[in-house]
């Protein structure tokens, strides 16, 4: 073998690494941790799935028809995608935060209780955000710009569109605050652990 061997076998040799008395019921515990998160997530998309199905549903049967086509009042619309606004922004934050809570215990490794102060207030920012993002785009009444006849009284293919682009609104907004976020992020722990080093005068 090398010197360089002969060093690592003779530092490995001299401190031999004991496994952790509590190794095995960590390790009981993760699997049994993962076996309820993917229970939490067949129950959630079961229930996503049954909420979908009976929204289609209601629509379909409880929808006035003329002439064999569907013709929904425009202010129907606009409440459906108001609550699904609504419900974008409480499940799709904290989803996408509880894969991030590890990568933020990296950053602020040298000051935890900063780390989790700065993850409560960006919380707070992202719902401020998110509840203006609804209000600016609120509509209570028809736009003129949705469809070519007046009065509007049920939904057009411009209002479609018009939903559509909220709700994809909201989902890029959501990204890119995640996004600054993840690169922000690693700077300010590394601000905060440098005024912590900081000598004082």
């Amino acid at each position: 073998m090398t010197h360089l061997e002969d060093r690592l076998t003779s530092a490995l040799s001299d401190y031999p690494v004991e496994p952790a008395p509590d190794l095995f019921e960590r390790v009981v515990d993760g699997i049994a941790a993962d076996r309820a998160r993917r229970r939490a997530v067949a129950r959630w998309s079961t229930v996503a799935v049954a909420v979908v199905v009976l929204a289609v549903t209601a629509v379909l049967t409880l929808t006035p028809r003329v002439n064999g086509a569907l013709a929904m009042p425009w202010w129907i619309l606009e409440v459906a995608t108001n609550l699904a606004l609504v419900a974008i922004a409480l499940w799709l934050g904290p989803f996408i935060k509880r894969f991030g809570r590890a990568y933020a215990a990296d950053v602020f490794h040298d000051n935890p209780l900063t780390g989790k102060s700065y993850i409560v207030l960006t919380d707070i920012v992202y719902y401020l955000i998110f509840a203006a993002y609804i209000l600016f785009t609120l509509r209570v009444g028809p736009e003129p710009t949705w469809a070519l006849t007046q009065p509007i009284t049920d939904v057009t293919a411009g209002q479609v569109k018009f939903e559509l682009e909220r709700i994809g609104g909201i989902l890029l907004i959501i990204g890119i605050l995640h996004g600054l976020n993840i690169v922000l992020m690693p700077v300010l722990g590394r601000l905060f652990s440098l005024n912590r080093r900081l000598p004082v005068p």
